[in-house]
C-alpha cells in the first residue's frame, strides 16, 4: 500500500572533494550512478565497514549514491545534543527536505518524485557513524564527547540513503511528491 506526501526541498549539497562535507548547490543532474561529480557518484563502490559480509574493497552495487536528511530531524538532533543547530552539509547530506516530521522512517522501497521527473528510490536509513560527529564536535569544541553522542542521539533521526531511479535535474525549492512504502497488516485466516 502507497501512502503519497509532500516534502519540499531545502536545499541540496555536493561533496566534490576528498570529505564527505558537502558544499550548497542551487541545482544539480541526477544520473543512474547519483550527483556526477559527488563521493558517493557510481553505480558500483567499494566494500567498507558498513558491508561487513564481502572482504574490504570487494566491488559491490552502491545503495548509498545520494544522502537525504530532514530539516526538522536536525533540529531534532540539535535539541538531544544540546547545541545550537546541526547543517546538513555537516552530516553529508546531499538534499535537505522539509515537511516529513518522522522522515528517517521512511521504508526501503518509497520513492521520491521531483518536478522534472527525476526519482530517487529509497534504500532504508543512514546508520549514523562516527564521522559527521566528530565535524560537529569541530563547531562546538568547548561541548566534549560530541562525536560519540552523534551516533547514539542520531539513530533514527539520521536521514535516508537512495539510489536513481530515474534521472533528471533537481533545483532547491523543488516540491517532491513522496509515496512512502506500507505494507498491509495481513488478516488472520478464519478457522472453520
Amino acid at each position: 500500500m502507497w501512502k503519497r506526501m509532500a516534502a519540499k526541498t531545502e536545499g541540496l549539497y555536493i561533496a566534490d572533494t576528498e570529505s564527505f562535507v558537502t558544499k550548497r548547490k542551487d541545482k544539480f543532474d541526477i544520473d543512474y550512478g547519483g550527483i556526477p561529480g559527488d563521493l558517493h557518484f557510481g553505480l558500483t563502490k567499494k566494500a567498507g565497514a558498513r558491508e561487513p559480509m564481502f572482504s574490504r574493497g570487494t566491488e559491490i552495487f552502491n545503495r548509498r549514491q545520494i544522502s537525504i536528511v530532514s530539516i526538522e530531524e536536525c533540529d531534532e538532533l540539535a535539541l538531544k545534543m544540546e547545541v545550537p543547530s546541526i547543517l546538513p552539509e555537516w552530516l553529508g547530506a546531499n538534499i535537505a527536505v522539509s515537511g516529513i516530521h518522522d522522515f528517517t522512517s521512511l521504508k526501503e522501497g518509497s520513492r521520491l518524485i521531483f518536478p522534472s521527473g527525476a526519482a530517487l528510490l529509497c534504500e532504508g536509513e543512514n546508520d549514523p557513524c562516527i564521522q559527521p560527529g566528530e565535524v560537529i564536535q569541530s563547531y562546538y569544541p568547548d561541548k566534549p564527547k560530541l562525536a560519540p553522542a552523534f551516533v547514539r542521539h542520531a539513530l533514527g533521526i539520521r536521514g535516508i540513503v537512495c539510489i536513481v531511479e530515474r534521472s533528471g535535474a533537481v533545483y532547491a525549492g523543488d516540491e517532491i511528491e513522496v509515496h512512502s512504502y506500507h505494507r498491509k497488516a495481513k488478516r488472520k485466516a478464519k478457522r472453520v
